[in-house]
Order: structure tokens, then sequence, then C-alpha cells
């Protein structure tokens, strides 16, 4: 059994991204699908704070939040080709994911295991931002599945919708693209360049 921390720890930094990644990982959630607020974690305290009021009627179909250890920065970008826009970085935050399950979960601010089972490329002026699609293991209806061809195609098209316009308010410029869902091993590939990011960048920085 585990000793008990002292202190909680930081979500980003301090949790591990799980026994078994990045075939299974741990999520640490952020928003619910029935939030009406966008919350995100704040990367100075590690506390979950609010980031903006949703601008439109539509909420995230799904639970989101980010794996631990992990940053979307060069190695990430560098996954980022083919798609509808071009990339030049990553985003410089940790990877988003996407949780299914049929259970309703009422609150974020919470740690959970799931499947990565694809994603989808999101790209916002040059930046990627990928989106992992995950299931919650042991959920009874999603928590089987090995594949994003798996899901509805009404599923994946409620979250590119949701992606596509959660910023942009009707008559604005859109500046996001988001492409056709990639499969598991794509996402496995984005895992494991985002821990490497990670390492990169906060553990073994570069001199200078």
């Amino acid at each position: 059994m585990p000793v008990p921390l002292p202190y909680r720890p930081h979500p980003w930094h301090g949790l591990s991204p799980g026994e078994h990644f990045p075939d299974v990982v741990t999520a640490y959630i952020e928003i619910v699908p029935s939030d009406g607020v966008k919350y995100e974690i704040d990367k100075h305290s590690g506390y979950l704070k609010v980031d903006r009021p949703q601008r439109l009627s539509s909420t995230c179909p799904t639970l989101y939040g980010f794996v631990p250890r992990t940053y979307c920065a060069e190695r990430v970008a560098r996954l980022s080709v083919g798609g509808a826009s071009p990339v030049t970085k990553g985003d410089g935050d940790p990877l988003d994911i996407c949780v299914f399950t049929d259970r309703p979960i009422s609150r974020g601010d919470l740690l959970l295991e799931a499947r990565p089972i694809g994603g989808l490329r999101m790209v916002e002026r040059g930046e990627a931002d990928d989106k992992l699609l995950a299931v919650l293991i042991g959920d009874p209806t999603y928590g089987e599945l090995r594949d994003v061809a798996q899901l509805s195609q009404g599923a994946i098209d409620r979250l590119r919708h949701y992606f596509l316009t959660y910023k942009t308010m009707p008559g604005e410029p859109q500046t996001i693209t988001v492409d056709a869902p990639y499969g598991p091993e794509r996402a496995r590939a984005i895992l494991l360049a985002a821990q490497q990011d990670y390492q990169r960048h906060f553990v073994d920085p570069e001199p200078g």
C-alpha cells in the first residue's frame, strides 16, 4: 500500500501519468459535461480556477482534463503533419484528454484511469493542441473499447463541433481547425512525445 503523502501534490507536476502509461493513463479532470464554466488548472499553485464562463450554449460532451507530466512542445509539434492547418509549435500546455463514460460525474478536480483509443488534432493559430480520446476503465458502456473507430460518428461529431466553436462567437473569424480522428497507435506516439517534451522542459532543461 502506498505511503500517504503529507501534502497535496501539484496535479500537473506532482502526479504520475500512470503505472501502465501510455496504454492506460492517469487523467486529472478539470471539467464535466454539466459545467457552464470552463475550469482550468492554475499552473503556479495547482488549484483549479475559473478560466472563463462558456461563451456559447454548448458544453463539453465528455469529461475533460489532462495527463500529468506531459507537455505539448517540439516533439508533439513534429507529429503534427498532414492536417488541415500548418503547425509551428505545441501549445505549451499539458496534453488534453477527453474521457468517455456513461456514468454521471458531477464535479471535476478528480483523478481517474483511462485507456486512450485515439485523438483529435486541433490547431489554433499554428499551435498543436491535441485532444486525446479515452474511455474510463471499468465503464459498463465504453470501458472495453480499444479504438476510436468503435465510437459512433455522432460522438465524434459532437466533440469536433465543441472544439471548433467553444471559443468563437457567431460572425467572428474562425482560427481553429479540428482534423478527423486518429487511432490508438498515433495516440500512443503523441503521449510518448508529450512525455519527452515534459522531460526536456521541466526535468532536464537545456542550459540557457
